[in-house]
């Protein structure tokens, strides 16, 4: 996963955000309470739209018969992810002050730096953070270019499938692999922030 190299990179990241104030540690956390309240959120948004995405009785009672969320299933899967993360570098006085989009980018190497490094969470659980990460950005940038393509070509079908090369079992495959990872994730760090 992490190899020395990008250790390394991810020390003088933190030692240049500490410098700049884009990572600051202070005694209390604040907002701990409304990290983990948006993780829940979006980990029950990820399992909504997973359940309503493949059950075809709930797609018809709700009007939606060929409803398909998984992009959106990784999407939140990972923003639990996120958020929870944000809940433990909060919990431990570890502020993130900025709004731009490096912020997920500050979070993965505060998680790394703070938790991986000192043992205080498990290599796997860090792992499959960045995972999630990159399978969202990488279904996202490719949604977006096939929605340039179907504006384009006027296609009346956008929501046939999420990729070229992804069909909708394979769609439905990363799905459930993120939700399942966002549910380990999210149970592990509520188990560190219970034991503090």
């Amino acid at each position: 996963m992490l190899d020395n190299k990008e250790i390394e990179i991810i020390k003088g990241n933190i030692r240049r955000f500490l410098n700049d104030n884009s990572l600051v540690k202070e005694k209390l956390g604040k907002f701990e309470n409304f990290f983990i309240n948006n993780a829940n959120n979006s980990l029950d948004s990820a399992k909504l739209l997973f359940e309503v995405s493949t059950n075809k009785n709930i797609q018809k009672a709700i009007g939606f018969p060929n409803f398909n969320g998984f992009l959106w299933v990784v999407n939140a899967s990972y923003y639990s992810m996120f958020y929870m993360a944000r809940a433990l570098l909060e919990h431990e006085g570890i502020k993130i002050k900025t709004d731009s989009a490096s912020i997920h980018l500050i979070t993965f190497n505060a998680l790394v730096y703070y938790f991986y490094l000192t043992g205080k969470i498990q290599k796997s659980l860090v792992e499959e953070f960045k995972e999630a990460g990159e399978e969202a950005s990488e279904i996202l940038g490719k949604e977006k270019a096939k929605s340039l393509i179907e504006d384009y070509s006027y296609e009346k079908d956008k929501r046939g499938k999420f990729t070229y090369e992804m069909g909708e079992i394979a769609m439905q495959n990363k799905a459930e692999t993120s939700l399942n990872r966002a549910k380990k994730f999210n149970e592990e760090i509520r188990k560190i922030l219970t034991l503090k």
